[in-house]
């Protein structure tokens, strides 16, 4: 894992997912900002992720047939003239909303295709001598990128204004490319690509669909992308009408995520296994700790809390991820992967929408509490079936 190629793909990582949850949380400030409305800013976290579910099983197709570090160059090409698009045009102040919100489609559809291209290029750079550790620090890497970014996103929309943020993303997407064109191809661990012909799509959905405990945690992804993962709505929101302190609060609400999510890094590089009952109990105590600080009385220990939840996003996931790559055969991970990614990230996206809902209808601090209490219950719902599952199974085998 010490090699070249995986220090240079650490680095594509990172900065990579700095820079796109960058970009996506100016967007949603952006949008805040033009009509200042707490559902429109749902609207547009839906309209980022829901290209997902659209073209998430063909993406997957196309990760499993074509070279991986071209399509990474392409979609990587495509980010950084959205991002520099989106700088001009917001550095004149007179950027229209419907414009926002064709980037965020934009920007969803080069990730449905990125984002699984990422997550299984690592075998490539590895080969299988340390897959599990690569994968593991992989996943934690990409989750860490994507707290970091809103963090220093919040900090420069707040000294600089957005279209700083985006000229920033588009400075980064060109040390991206960089790095991508520095890794040695001689040095990598091809994979076997698929075979053209019809089927190959739903050999993805068959691959799930006969093994439960797989299909299950995929699931729970899906759920708690669903109730969990709203934090562009709910921060802008608590920084806005809660604690009245603005996008300086917005900021540091984001930093705080991300210095929680370093926490989770470190706690999920350091697990020698990615369970089921780790990804059952971090998902439960996950939504608990939204629960919680929704409730905090004072700013100071709705800060605590964020921290709390960074680091509980980031165990989750980590482990969620690492044990679905593990679960699958090389030859198919790209369409497995492309299933999994569009089920968390189009949770994500209707997740905006129903934080964004529940804020307006029925306040920003119940609207916390009821997606907090959700993920709470699709944990347990999760956990014991998987139980029975595994019970199933043991009666089964003693027979």
């Amino acid at each position: 894992m010490g090699s070249r190629n995986y220090r240079l793909f650490l680095l594509v990582q990172v900065t990579g997912g700095i820079g796109v949850s960058m970009q996506r949380l100016a967007q949603d400030w952006l949008i805040l900002q033009l009509t200042g409305s707490p559902a429109a800013v749902g609207l547009a976290v839906a309209l980022q992720f829901l290209p997902m579910l659209v073209v998430g099983p063909l993406s997957g197709l196309v990760v499993d047939m074509f070279p991986k570090r071209r399509i990474m160059l392409v979609c990587q090409v495509i980010a950084g003239a959205l991002a520099l698009t989106l700088a001009i045009w917001a550095g004149t102040g007179t950027i229209p909303v419907l414009a926002v919100y064709a980037s965020c489609v934009i920007l969803g559809l080069s990730s449905a295709i990125d984002s699984p291209t990422r997550q299984v290029f690592v075998n490539e750079v590895v080969g299988d001598a340390r897959l599990r550790q690569a994968i593991g620090l992989n996943n934690a890497i990409i989750q860490l990128g994507a707290m970091a970014g809103p963090a220093l996103g919040g900090v420069l929309i707040a000294l600089y204004g957005s279209a700083a943020a985006f000229a920033s993303n588009a400075a980064l997407c060109v040390l991206v490319l960089v790095l991508i064109l520095a890794i040695r191809t001689d040095q990598l661990h091809h994979s076997p690509a698929a075979v053209r012909g019809r089927g190959q799509v739903l050999a993805g959905f068959r691959y799930v669909r006969d093994r439960p405990r797989l299909l299950l945690i995929i699931a729970l992804a899906g759920l708690l992308g669903a109730f969990g993962m709203n934090g562009p709505v709910v921060l802008a929101a608590f920084a806005d009408q809660v604690w009245h302190n603005g996008a300086a609060g917005f900021g540091i609400f984001n930093t705080l995520s991300a210095c929680g999510a370093l926490s989770g890094a470190l706690v999920a590089a350091r697990l020698h296994s990615s369970g089921r009952k780790t990804i059952v109990v971090a998902a439960a105590l996950f939504g608990l700790s939204q629960l919680v600080a929704a409730l905090m009385p004072t700013v100071e220990s709705f800060m605590v809390l964020l921290v709390v939840v960074g680091m509980m996003t980031l165990v989750f996931l980590t482990a969620a991820a690492t044990t679905v790559q593990l679960e699958t055969g090389p030859e198919i991970r790209g369409r497995v992967m492309a299933l999994y990614l569009p089920l968390l990230m189009g949770g994500h996206a209707l997740g905006g929408l129903l934080a964004g809902w529940l804020t307006e209808a029925f306040g920003v601090r119940e609207g916390l509490v009821t997606t907090g209490a959700l993920g709470i219950l699709s944990a347990a719902a999760v956990g014991l079936l998987l139980w029975r599952h595994g019970r199933n199974a043991k009666i089964g085998q003693s027979k």
